[in-house]
């Protein structure tokens, strides 16, 4: 069997905050689990993501740094419209959250926004122009 990607992992300085971003763009997570070292949670057709503090990943790698100079993974949520992007990176803005790209249209055919996980961490929210 060929290997198929089941997981996506991130790398959290503090896990309640990180938790509490993901939970207002709909991720069901478990209501416990701001004090854990590991949180998974799954996502519709089966992938999973999850959530470990820089300590648990410094307990089995010990030379693990935070990466410098920019995010090297990007998330991207789908919304319902195009005024649901604005919508929602509008709510996250309120929220306190930072954003980096505000709403626009792009090139592709897409309403598209990035706004920054507390990690700084880029997360797309994206939408089909009519």
């Amino acid at each position: 069997m060929a290997p198929r990607i089941d997981l996506i992992g991130l790398v959290v300085s503090d896990m309640a905050a990180s938790l509490a971003f993901y939970r207002r763009l709909g991720l069901d997570i478990p209501a416990d689990a701001e004090t854990q070292p590991h949180v998974e949670a799954q996502l519709p057709g089966g992938l999973r993501i999850a959530w470990d503090t820089e300590e648990t990943v410094r307990s089995f790698d010990p030379s693990w740094t935070p990466p410098q100079g920019g995010h090297r993974l990007a998330l991207a949520f789908a919304c319902d419209d195009p005024a649901d992007v604005d919508r929602t990176y509008d709510a996250l803005l309120d929220a306190g959250y930072t954003g980096h790209l505000k709403p626009w249209d792009a090139f592709w055919g897409m309403r598209y926004a990035t706004v920054l996980d507390p990690d700084g961490n880029g997360v797309d929210l994206f939408a089909p122009l009519p």
